[in-house]
């Protein structure tokens, strides 16, 4: 590690000691993921950790949600775990005709921690490093007005950077259909820059492509381009942790 990450993460642990808290818990994998958030500016990465980890504790309480506390979101079996893609991110396929505006806006919360913590685990090798990071492709296909939630989108991506920092590899958005363009705009309005830019808006066929090739066929579905088939994340096992 470079002299100047070490210092970093020598300053942003006392900083956290400073706010009230403690960052004993965490390796430096995880808490350079919030540096790096904070363009390495200790105070505001420590600022960020302390609020994740309040958010955590009220949001969280036991450390992670269980199938039990968002029986109706997988109901709906709208999202898929589909593996690794070619550089080792778990593949997280979202249908989102599948999906309504929630009426239980905490549980669609929790359900967005769930997703999101279940994805991150599948790549773990044994025990968490802290700095896996996952791929997610949105697929808008055959959604109509009644699929429309610019609200739970921007829950999503803002429950991303601001409590999952630098754990998304890349977005890739298939199937835009022409009357989603205004409301991908105003959604975009909320995302930060750092965002914006893992997003890749796939229109054409040479896109298409690089979509396929970064992926990975292997981890793709047949109805992508790949040779595997559609993945539930409710039907995917994780593998238990190493003490």
């Amino acid at each position: 590690m470079e002299e100047s990450h070490e210092t970093a993460l020598t300053q942003m642990r006392k900083s956290v000691q400073k706010l009230g808290s403690s960052a004993e818990k965490c390796g430096d994998p995880t808490l350079m993921r919030f540096l790096i958030a904070r363009s390495m500016d200790s105070e505001k990465a420590a600022k960020m950790f302390v609020e994740w980890q309040k958010w955590r504790a009220a949001l969280v309480p036991e450390g992670f949600v269980p199938e039990s506390d968002v029986p109706e979101e997988l109901e709906a079996r709208k999202i898929y775990l589909q593996g690794l893609s070619k550089n080792g991110y778990p593949v997280m396929i979202v249908k989102a005709c599948k999906h309504f505006p929630p009426k239980d806006h905490l549980q669609f919360k929790k359900f967005v921690v769930h997703l999101l913590d279940k994805t991150i685990a599948s790549s773990f090798k044994g025990r968490e490093m802290g700095n896996e990071k996952l791929v997610g492709i949105l697929d808008l296909q055959q959604i109509t007005f009644k699929n429309v939630d610019a609200r739970g989108l921007i829950t999503g991506f803002q429950f991303l950077q601001s409590y999952y920092p630098e754990r998304l590899s890349k977005c890739f958005i298939l199937n835009m259909p022409r009357f989603f363009v205004s409301v991908w705009r105003m959604v975009s309005y909320f995302l930060d820059k750092a965002t914006l830019e893992k997003i890749v808006i796939v229109s054409n066929e040479d896109e298409r492509w690089e979509f396929i090739k970064e992926i990975g066929e292997e981890a793709l579905p047949e109805e992508y381009g790949g040779r595997s088939n559609l993945i539930a994340l409710q039907d995917v096992t994780l593998t238990p942790l190493e003490d």
